[in-house]
């Protein structure tokens, strides 16, 4: 393989014998994969273009290639120009973003690498992925919006909030881009707009869903702030609490989800029980639904040490209690080996456990709760996340404990309300169960997804 070393100043100059253009003998090139790192000085030829069909090439052929969408088409009067021209035009952003973005597939799909790319027009890297995403959404809105709608993201800021909107579907990202719109959303919220429409089916059952419209971007978003303000509330921070209830009542499209919202605001709990208990004042542990990918998302994770429910309480008080991410890397550091250990998003109740943290896998989800056991996912595999810090049964929250078997003869792990094991006498539990994880389900949208990076 061709590989000579030579000292490029910077800019790179262009009429060079290895550029793609000048050589017709080359065989077909393979797009090298999209590199975030700043090339090495001095400039390798090799990093410009891979080499011409050859034994490596053919092994290169049979490597796994990521899913790609299919590229947005260049616009005729791109579709003739050498890569010099082509180069030219992103190195001055000659004409509209969605109009040159498509040249970056473009100049990929002949050998280019995108820190290459960097070097000569300027472009970083991130924001290539940025402008090549954003150009696919932008194909797909055009497809399925009018023009005015599609005509909005025309503006140079347009990319960024497009690119937040790449994990919806195609239905879903026009009702986002019209709710932008008329809202006049800037990333960061369109963002929160995006999640919160694919998070939405994924909280069924949670508080309050059921009066929000999943088909609405207004209600999803208010079902977001509207959650955000329960869990302020539960941390005893009641001003948040009280500004996640405006926001979430200023974004609800329908009335239903207003009146709900409204009554939280308003200090009216739910609709009181026995002895004027309301709906909140009964527990819950929230039930998340892991999705697809969601750790490689999150910008925090948090690790913790995972016990088999059938190795009962000797494994949960074993598992090491500290546990940390540290150095440049992050690397895990522990008190002592573990084997199996579990990667989460940083989620609300587990960012917050500072030690005694540990995950008890269980089988099965029925039987182990207390609730939800006639659900379709009693079968599933769960996670249940137990602060160890935490063991003096307390009446309003749910404990890990080893149950008697029930008469059944089988001791083993079990979650009970706290109120329940105070009638028993049982004083000490194994932990304060904080969250409990469910595992990811494929969904019938899989393939939106899958993003370009």
């Amino acid at each position: 393989m061709l590989s000579l070393t030579i000292n490029t100043p910077k800019p790179l100059f262009l009429a060079t014998p290895f550029l793609p253009n000048h050589h017709h003998h080359h065989h077909h090139l393979h797009p090298p994969p999209l590199n975030t790192q700043k090339p090495p000085k001095p400039l390798s030829v090799s990093a410009l273009i891979l080499p011409p069909s050859s034994s490596t090439s053919q092994q290169q052929q049979k490597v796994y290639q990521p899913y790609r969408p299919p590229p947005s088409p260049l616009p005729s009067k791109y579709r003739n120009l050498d890569t010099n021209a082509q180069l030219e035009i992103l190195s001055n952003r000659l004409g509209l973003w969605f109009e040159y973005a498509p040249l970056i597939t473009s100049l990929i799909g002949e050998g280019f690498i995108s820190t290459t790319l960097e070097e000569i027009t300027g472009i970083p890297s991130l924001e290539q992925n940025c402008l090549v995403v954003a150009a696919q959404v932008r194909d797909s809105l055009v497809e399925s919006t009018d023009e005015e709608t599609v005509s909005y993201f025309d503006g140079p800021r347009s990319p960024e909030i497009l690119y937040e909107i790449r994990i919806l579907n195609t239905t879903q990202r026009a009702l986002a881009a019209r709710f932008i719109i008329a809202h006049g959303f800037e990333r960061k919220k369109s963002e929160e707009l995006a999640r919160s429409m694919k998070d939405f089916p994924r909280r069924y059952g949670e508080r309050g869903w059921g009066s929000f419209d999943g088909n609405l971007p207004g209600d999803c978003l208010a079902f977001m702030y509207f959650r955000q303000g329960h869990e302020h509330k539960s941390a005893l921070s009641p001003e948040l609490s009280k500004a996640a209830w405006e926001r979430a009542l200023e974004m609800a499209e329908t009335e239903k989800a207003k009146q709900i919202i409204l009554e939280d605001l308003e200090g009216k709990d739910g609709e009181g029980g026995e002895g004027g208990i309301g709906i909140d004042d009964l527990v819950r542990v929230p039930v998340v639904r892991m999705a697809i990918g969601e750790v490689a998302e999150s910008s925090v994770v948090v690790v913790l040490p995972v016990c088999r429910a059938e190795e009962r309480e000797v494994a949960v008080e074993e598992a090491p209690w500290e546990s940390g991410m540290g150095g440049e890397f992050g690397m895990v550091q522990v008190e002592k080996p573990w084997s199996r250990w579990v990667v989460l998003p940083g989620w609300a109740p587990v960012a917050v456990l500072k030690r005694g943290g540990v995950a008890v896998a269980f089988p099965k989800a029925r039987g182990v709760l207390p609730w939800r056991s006639r659900r379709r996912d009693a079968d599933e595999e769960i996670l249940v996340v137990v602060d160890r810090e935490q063991e003096v049964v307390a009446d309003d929250g749910f404990h890990l404990v080893v149950s008697g078997g029930n008469g059944s003869g089988e001791e083993g792990l079990k979650v009970e309300r706290g109120a329940k094991l105070k009638e028993m006498g049982v004083e000490k539990s194994l932990g304060t169960v904080v969250l409990v994880v469910r595992p990811p389900r494929e969904e019938e949208d899989q393939l939106a997804d899958i993003e370009w990076d």
